[in-house]
């Protein structure tokens, strides 16, 4: 038990840091000219084809369990799966005008979303537990956005987009944990990449200037696709079920770090010591509201 445990912390930890890597990958991209749209496109498109492969070597593979999606599954997936390229949209867009330092930090505002989002599907108060890590989480949000700093204020459009790609992920997390779970991770991935496709896509036809620079694909779009789309819906959805809810969440978190980390190193972006104390607060916030789980797994 206390292996799988260890593997499950593993397989949590390294697809949270896969994902905390990404913001620092678009905003060098975007360096280098590259549009939204081509970046978010780009990383769909050979997620899904990266997907597809996996799914069909699974397939092929006689020790793996055939299960078989219904057309209704299939279409609740998919319906799910736009809150996914919502979130790419709104989060990559919003590292535009914001640092990825403070990008990542609106991105985990999932965390009192999900409180709220769950007290209004369940019609029940959340636990006092539950609202002092609310608390906490936008204490450390006023600290880790430099918003006590008035001199360097952030773009009021980057922290719309920001909380916009939190409520899209919100709702994401909520969608996928309960949705066709009795599949596969990699097919259950799929079906949900076909809907986010459908957002993105639309974005790009939305925001298309008349050209598409098709470089993308090699410099940046498959490096994107496996660290983003690929690799951390496939190792979270095998290491949750053996860390259990709590443990795997507090694990999770790790993506904030990771992500101000890339950000500090190879952007060379300015954070300081209120915002990590900021980023501290809101991981302990994380903690506190998991660790009733963590006890009982």
């Amino acid at each position: 038990m206390g292996k799988n445990i260890l593997k499950g912390v593993f397989l949590v930890g390294l697809g949270a840091t896969s994902y905390g890597m990404l913001a620092t990958m678009v905003k060098l991209s975007y360096k280098q000219g590259y549009t939204t749209a081509e970046v978010t496109s780009s990383q769909m498109i050979l997620g899904i084809i990266g997907m597809l492969i996996i799914t069909f070597y699974q397939k092929k593979n006689k020790n793996t369990p055939a299960v078989k999606a219904t057309n209704k599954n299939k279409l609740h997936l998919i319906i799910a799966g736009t809150s996914m390229g919502f979130t790419s949209v709104f989060y990559y867009l919003a590292v535009v005008y914001i640092p990825v330092s403070i990008g990542i930090v609106l991105l985990m505002q999932t965390v009192w979303m999900g409180v709220v989002l769950e007290a209004l599907l369940t019609k029940t108060l959340p636990s006092l537990r539950k609202v002092i890590a609310v608390i906490i989480v936008l204490a450390g949000t006023i600290m880790a956005t430099n918003l006590l700093n008035t001199t360097e204020v952030p773009d009021w459009r980057g922290i719309v987009l920001g909380l916009l790609a939190a409520a899209a992920f919100t709702a994401n997390m909520f969608t996928s944990s309960r949705i066709a779970v009795h599949l596969p991770p990699s097919k259950r991935s799929l079906y949900m990449l076909y809907g986010g496709a459908v957002i993105v896509l639309t974005f790009t036809a939305i925001t298309w200037p008349g050209t598409y620079n098709f470089d993308i694909f090699i410099k940046w779009g498959l490096v994107l696709a496996i660290f983003g789309t690929i690799i951390p819906p496939l190792l979270l959805n095998k290491g949750f079920p053996l860390t259990g809810i709590g443990l795997g969440s507090i694990v999770s978190s790790l993506e904030l770090p990771v992500s101000v980390s890339m950000a500090f190193i190879l952007l060379q972006e300015k954070v300081t010591l209120i915002q990590w104390a900021g980023i501290v607060l809101i991981i302990l916030a994380v903690v506190i509201m998991n660790i009733k789980y963590r006890r009982n797994n």
